[in-house]
């Protein structure tokens, strides 16, 4: 009856059901240790709770368990300059949290509300972060109304008139700390306020008790006061916020010069909500605002935020809930986001504003977080008269393409979302969101649905919104409805009417205010699909010069284009990128080389783009974006594009649009006068033509490096430099919006190319060049035989392009995805990239607010480059074909490769012969190859005399520091795999399994080996007793550095490292890093910027037989180190030993140079870059290269390295399991293997329940020994990852609830979840009760034996299945069974809704017509039904006859011919058997 209900990174409410065995684990996702959480800290188990009024006198101090254990109770100007958005500043600010809010739909203020979302907010501690000293957090607060019987009781005591409720504002303020310049920004304050016409009737002091607060929030905390303010000038409601919205920004102008001008900070300055916050963590926030205490602090609603950032360093401004939202997520689009709000500034206008909109810009903030702009957006929306709902639907729109729902019921949301999809690029990214203006409370989630959300609603009238179940007591009885946010869906509380409006009652009410389709079919233009040409458009002579110019090389036409138009796929390759960065290679790069990518974060989870497409979108907007506070027909007046990538016909269908007045500008620069400065010149007078054609009108601007004829003084501008700089020029100029770029260029043919010219400013791209070498490869004699003969499939050369713009497109899509945006109309203009190698002059001038940490090329230089390439197309002495440069393969003239044929040579020989000079000449290789990473411009020095050898720490001790990369079985050989395993199990490094797992007879020692061979693993050589072939990291979760991936280690280390120290957090962690190592040296370098151990990837897999033929991905590796064919793996020739030999080496060469440094241990230069110099290397292309950055310092941990390594594992504080695991009965049942039943209470705090008790039996039994069995029943609301890593013998039982992660990586056993007996509502109808009830997203996701039945899912059900059935008895959400390639799904459809919602590339859908198959379905129902007590069930089963009809069977492939899903099965099998029997 069960399944493995989520393995992936989806974060929506928990699936469930009767669970029974399964046998496969799924990846773990740990969650955020909450060991300081009051929950934890001081849970007493079987300890009765404190009485009621205990609690509310002291209920700061009392743990959210205690409270959680109570019986519900209740009481009824001038322009300011435009300039991008700054990658460093938004890059340190961005958060995953734990959010929610109670409403009374009466609208009657409560403390016992306050009260409530302090409970829920302690028990969310586990949701945020906290501080090296243990008690600053990342941030908590509380939004809420105004307490007006606390201020009136307040201005009494201070002989003040009673506050005006409808026309006073209340300011919660943090002033600067220092006394003078507090009094100085009260001032500047109280004056703004006095002449806007407000009359300032006090400062408050917000009472407080600062013992409670951590050192390091302590060192930051501002002084807290409270302005209250009348506004007499004002009486409708809404004019009002939007004076003392004007009135904050009126501040923020008047003391942008002072001296503490980050000091002063606005956290609500409103009529209707306040916000308490500040560096605190959950626990803390009731305990240090003595007014949350007070129980004349009385709100109808109350929104509660925890806050965790992933890259930050909090602070006070920082913490959540802001003014309108609180906000659970990332937005992945910030610096895109900012940078068109930016462009808006200039024309942004609205009645309501009544000419004073110059007054409230700019709009947006790169030094505060993502929230905080994204609330500051929303906030402008709303001021402008737009409704929290409809702000949010604009700014964060759902996946509304392909959607059946909306698409038959309300197709007036799908003509709201077209039409503003051209207004507004969403702010993309995981995203759960409260808001509230005071009358309206609201949630809403991301289309991803990658955050939790819950909702319920009580007989009493209060509305609950949390990221998790169970935060809140609650009687089960009062319940009436309870539900789940699922992708793209939002709840409102009017809480003026009492209305609760859910998802679609919401938007058709917001998206029926105005005739958005109308305006859409009158104004709104469409390019439809062009032919390809036919014909090639310039002889090759032609072309060849063409591509000469423009910098193509072989390998790009050859590996790249010709792959991308015979296969309509991207290229693979294999063994990384070992080139030298674009700015030290002595080959010239274009300047796409100079930029890297980035991706999402840890929290952050990247988009599967193959079988979750439909939240993405490649589609895109062209035209003038008009005022978007005013709705009207003109505002849809835009070209629609499917597609970034055009081909020549649908770029003329462009240019003859007349209401675009497309402008085609040339970008060339001349040099006949010299090449110093003509780029810079030539960039100037294309931005002063741009500028002139919008001004005149022009929507479109083509920028094109097409001409009749090249000419040898007049190269191309990079068409990534004049798409940047034209982009930064309009935004500058407050002409951005008025027109949109699209380059026409034959610089690009690669993904990357497209995703840097789409990143910086292009919304749309005609690759010409790249179609027309698609047309002649088709053409071409060679390709024209290799079709004839069958060697090749056979395209047309319409085909070929179209082939090209499909790699194309799934490579934008893949790109996106791993960012985690979803919409590439977002995408465009965010610069998600990183600068390698160019100067601040090139990057002030086209990259504007991209980071470039170690600068590099000046714009001559650049220039020189781009000619480097031009004149090859004009040489007399040109070869007639394109020169191989050797960037993906290694080639004698080519480009350097620090994996190459040498070096893999002279590393076999050493390792091998374990010959020391042969290890020398290995070293002498390294140090004389060209400059390759960062790190070769850099060398150890030290004052200290050199030291004997014999001093420093011997090599058994330094090789425990290494470690080799994931490396997946797979990608290696198990030959391979164990090998590496092996080796670094001797030296006592690590190894890493990868994912997969590991074969279990890896992980005893061998006792078996004669003369190097065992017969436990026959398949290798070079044994000895005792070796061990089992990793020792075991690789549950694949967790990558911000760049970890793209950047060098010399990079990381620094990063880390600093970061670490300055946060006090680096006795903490094992700081390790890769990057190419190769060589002591390079331990050493990594040691001296911070690094403890050190990783070794390519070259641990040379060191035992890799040969460097770089064909991985074929499966075809010669010497099978890297290929899963059984003929090849029998070549494999490495032993442990060659590996072990490796290590040895490289660690007596670290040894030798710490004896000529003057060290005795590696801990001696830990961290110690004042070690390192620059060296003096002459660069073929700059010498502007800034290595500071690698070069700076925070000072030293207080721990030495050694000290770091060896402490004790972290503890997360006390955790159920433990209790569980310390009762007498269950540790006998587990030591005996006899039978218990238990019952304990649980409560969302308690996460992954049952994973240490299910650890403690495998460990002891193995995964199938265990002969005893436990029958262990929950009561409560269970925490994340309930039931995770069941073992066979293990029966869970949970009566009540449970979040997210159900039965993760469920190894047998059973799980059963039912709701509490007499609720209020139908379980059948609620998303959070299990077995009765629905689940969430990505259901039974990589399910591979597990059965399940549930009676309703999310959406992605059965995604990446296996094998394994899942039965669901009612409704399921969109993209069901989306890569399932194994197992079967039975799906319930009573309103023939399922058909649409069925990805059918891989299953398909059939009636449940073979009699196994019937058997199977009703088998689970009934043992369901015996489980679970459903309802639903039991009606299934009386009346099969007329359900067994509607229920729908998926079948992938691999199933067809089973006895369940094929009803002629016995036929089949006989007609099988004659077959057999024939042939013999």
């Amino acid at each position: 009856m069960a399944t493995l209900p989520r393995a992936a990174a989806a974060a929506a409410p928990s699936p469930a059901a009767a669970l029974l065995p399964l046998p496969r684990a799924a990846p773990l996702l740990a969650g955020r240790a909450a060991a300081r959480s009051a929950a934890r800290r001081l849970r007493a188990r079987g300890t009765r709770a404190p009485p009621l009024a205990a609690a509310r006198r002291g209920w700061g101090g009392v743990s959210p368990r205690a409270v959680l254990d109570l019986p519900r109770r209740r009481e009824a100007a001038e322009k300011p300059a435009q300039k991008a958005a700054d990658l460093n500043e938004i890059l340190s600010e961005r958060g995953a949290c734990g959010v929610g809010f109670v409403a009374n739909l009466k609208n009657e203020p409560s403390f016992n509300i306050v009260r409530d979302a302090l409970v829920a907010l302690g028990c969310m501690e586990h949701r945020g972060g906290c501080g090296a000293d243990n008690d600053s957090g990342d941030g908590s607060g509380l939004m809420s109304g105004i307490p007006w019987d606390l201020f009136n009781d307040w201005a009494n005591k201070q002989g003040l008139a009673p506050l005006d409720r409808t026309n006073t504002g209340v300011g919660m303020v943090f002033l600067p700390q220092d006394e003078n310049s507090m009094e100085e920004a009260k001032a500047v304050v109280a004056k703004v306020f006095t002449d806007e016409g407000l009359e300032v009737l006090g400062w408050r002091t917000v009472p407080f008790n600062v013992s409670v607060v951590g050192r390091y929030a302590k060192e930051t905390m501002p002084n807290i006061q409270q302005i209250f303010v009348k506004v007499a000038k004002e009486d409708n409601a809404d004019d009002i916020e939007r004076e003392l919205y004007i009135c904050r920004k009126l501040i923020e102008r008047a003391t942008k010069s002072a001296s503490w001008a980050d000091e002063l900070y606005f956290c609500s300055l409103s009529s209707r909500t306040i916000v308490y916050k500040g560096m605190l963590r959950s626990e803390i926030l009731g305990q240090f605002y003595l007014d949350l205490q007070n129980e004349l602090y009385k709100s109808p609603f109350a929104i509660y935020h925890r806050r965790y950032s992933t890259n930050t360093s909090p602070r006070w401004p920082l913490a959540q809930p802001m003014r309108l939202l609180g906000h659970n997520g990332e937005i992945n689009t910030i610096q895109g986001n900012l940078n068109w709000m930016r462009s808006r500034e200039a024309t942004l206008q609205s009645p309501v504003w009544r000419g004073r909109e110059h007054e409230i810009r700019p709009f947006g903030d790169p030094k505060a977080s993502d929230s905080a702009n994204l609330d500051s957006t929303a906030e402008l929306l709303l001021r402008s008269g737009r409704s929290p709902a409809e702000a949010m639907m604009i700014l964060v729109p759902e996946a509304y393409k392909n959607h059946p729902t909306l698409s038959i019921k309300y197709p007036e949301v799908i003509d709201f979302y077209d039409y503003y999809k051209g207004q507004m690029e969403a702010w993309d990214g995981p995203a759960l969101l409260l808001f509230s203006d005071g009358r309206t409370v609201g949630a809403c989630l991301d289309r991803n649905g990658l955050r939790p959300a819950r909702y319920w609603r009580t007989s009493d009238d209060f509305v609950y919104v949390a990221s998790e179940v169970g935060v809140i007591p609650m009687d089960e009885s009062k319940v009436v409805m309870k539900g789940r946010l699922g992708p793209g869906m939002m709840i409102t509380v009017d809480l003026q009417t009492g209305q609760v409006l859910e998802n679609t009652e919401v938007k058709k009410s917001v998206a029926s205010a105005n005739p958005y389709g109308s305006w859409l079919q009158q104004s709104t233009r469409s390019i439809k699909p062009v032919n390809f040409q036919s014909s090639v458009a310039m002889d090759n002579e032609t072309v060849l010069r063409h591509q000469q110019a423009f910098g193509y090389s072989s390998e790009d036409v050859q590996m790249v284009i010709e792959t991308m138009a015979s296969q309509g796929k991207e290229p693979t390759f294999c063994m990384g990128d070992d080139i030298p960065l674009a700015v030290l290679s002595q080959k010239p790069h274009m300047l796409f080389d100079y930029f890297k990518q980035r991706f999402a974060q840890v929290t952050n989870p990247a988009i599967d783009p193959l079988r979750e497409g439909l939240v993405m979108s490649l589609e895109v907007n062209i035209g003038k974006r008009r005022n978007i506070l005013e709705v009207g027909p003109e505002n849809a007046d835009q070209v629609t594009l499917s597609s970034p990538v055009l081909n020549e016909g649908e770029l003329e269908s462009l240019l003859n649009d007349s209401k675009l007045k497309p402008k085609v500008l040339s970008t060339y620069f001349d040099i006949r006068k010299g090449l110093d400065g003509s780029l810079d010149k030539a960039i100037k007078v294309l931005c002063d033509e741009a500028d002139a054609a919008v001004r005149n009108g022009s929507q479109l601007l083509v920028l094109s490096d097409r001409s009749e004829a090249l000419e040898p003084t007049r190269p191309a501008i990079p068409i990534l430099l004049a798409v940047g700089a034209i982009h930064q020029h309009l935004i500058q100029n407050g002409l951005r919006m008025s027109a949109s770029i699209v380059a026409d260029t034959a610089q690009c043919f690669s993904t990357h190319q497209f995703a840097c010219l789409i990143g910086y400013g292009a919304s749309a791209v005609c690759p010409y060049l790249a179609l027309e070498t698609c047309r002649q490869w088709r053409l071409s004699n060679k390709t024209v035989n290799l079709m004839r003969n069958g060697k090749m499939p056979t395209v047309t050369i319409e085909q070929a392009q179209r082939n090209f713009i499909k790699a194309v497109k799934s490579g934008l899509l893949k790109i996106l995805s791993k960012m985690g945006i979803s919409l590439l109309s977002s995408y465009c203009g965010a610069q998600i990239f990183e600068i390698y190698g160019l100067g601040q002059e090139v990057v002030d001038l086209a990259f504007c607010g991209s980071v470039s940490k170690i600068g590099g090329l000046t714009l001559d230089e650049l220039g020189r480059e781009t000619l480097s390439f031009w004149v090859k197309a004009f040489s007399e002495d040109t070869a007639k074909r394109l020169e191989n440069f050797g960037f993906i393969q290694s080639r004698p003239g080519g480009e350097y490769h620090a994996n190459n044929p040498e070096m893999s040579k002279l590393l076999h020989k050493a390792v091998r012969e374990k010959s020391d000079n042969a290890y020398t000449v290995y070293q002498q290789h390294l140090a004389s190859r060209p400059v390759n990473v960062l790190r070769d411009l850099l060398e150890l020095k030290s004052d200290r005399a050199p030291i004997p050898i014999g001093k420093v720490e011997p090599a058994t001790s330094i090789v425990e520091r290494f470690c080799t990369g994931g490396m997946s079985l797979g990608a290696i050989s198990r030959e391979t795999h164990e090998a590496i395993a092996i080796a670094m199990n001797r030296i006592g490094g690590k190894s890493n399994s990868g994912e997969g797992g590991e074969d279990p007879i890896r992980w005893s020692p061998l006792a078996d080996v004669e003369d190097g061979y065992s017969p436990t693993l026959p398949h290798l050589k070079g044994l000895q007793n005792g070796d061990t072939a089992t990793s020792a990291i075991k690789q549950v979760m694949m967790v990558a550095l911000e760049l970890a991936q793209l950047v060098q280690s010399s990079m990381l280390g620094v990063l880390g490292n600093l970061t670490l120290i300055q946060n006090g957090l680096r006795e903490r962690v094992v700081l390790r890093v890769d990057g190419g190592f190769r060589s002591g040296l390079d331990v050493l370098m990594a040691a001296a910027m911070g690094a403890d151990e050190y990783g070794f990837g390519s070259v641990a897999m040379i060191a035992t037989g890799c040969v460097m033929a770089r064909i991985c991905h074929t499966n075809n590796c010669p010497v099978g180190v890297a290929s899963q064919r059984e003929e090849l793996r029998a070549r494999f020739p490495g032993v442990p030993g060659d590996l072990v030999n490796y290590f040895l080496f490289v660690a007596e060469e670290v040894r030798a140079t710490l004896a000529q440094l003057g060290f005795e241990k590696l801990d001696d230069i830990i961290g110690r870059t004042d070690l390192l110099k620059a060296k003096h290397v002459s660069l073929a292309k700059t010498q502007h290269i800034d290595l500071k950055y690698l070069l700076s310092s925070a000072g030293l941990p207080k721990w030495s390295s050694s000290q770091i390594r060896s402490q004790d594992v972290h503890s997360n504080g006390p955790v159920l399991d433990e209790t569980i695991l310390a009762d007498p009965d269950i540790s006998d049942a587990i030591e005996n293997e006899k039978e218990v039943s238990k019952t304990f209470p649980i409560y969302n705090v308690d996460r992954a329940v049952c994973g240490r008790v299910a650890g403690v039996i495998a460990k002891k039994y193995g995964d199938t020994g265990f002969a005893g069995q436990l029958n262990i029943t929950f009561t409560g609301s269970a925490g994340q990852s309930f039931g995770c890593f069941l073992t066979p013998g293990m029966n869970i039982r949970l009566i009540g609830e449970a979040n997210d992660y159900v039965g993760k990586g469920m190894a047998g056993g059973e799980l059963v979840v039912v709701p509490v007996e007499k609720t209020g509502f139908v379980p059948e109808d609620a998303a959070i009760v299990f077995v009765r009830g629905k689940t969430g997203e990505r259901f039974a996701v990589r399910n591979s034996l597990g059965q399940a039945v549930v009676e309703g899912t999310g959406d992605h059900c059965c995604e990446y299945m296996t094998g394994g059935c899942v039965v669901v008895l009612g409704k399921v959400g969109r993209n069901v069974a989306a890569g399932m390639t194994g197992g079967l799904a039975y799906i319930l459809d009573e309103d023939d809704t399922l058909v649409p919602k069925v990805n059918k590339e891989i299953v398909k859908m059939q009636r449940v017509n073979a009699p196994a198959g019937q058997m199977q379905l009703k088998g689970l129902i009934e043992a369901y039904v015996e489980k679970t007590g459903s309802e639903k069930g039991a009606t299934i089963l009386r009346e099969w006859e007329a359900y067994l009809p509607l229920f729908w069977q998926l079948v992938p492939p691999s199933e067809e011919d089973s006895p369940e899903a094929c009803a002629e099965f016995e036929r089949v099998l006989a007609k099988q058997a004659t077959t057999v029997q024939s042939a013999k």
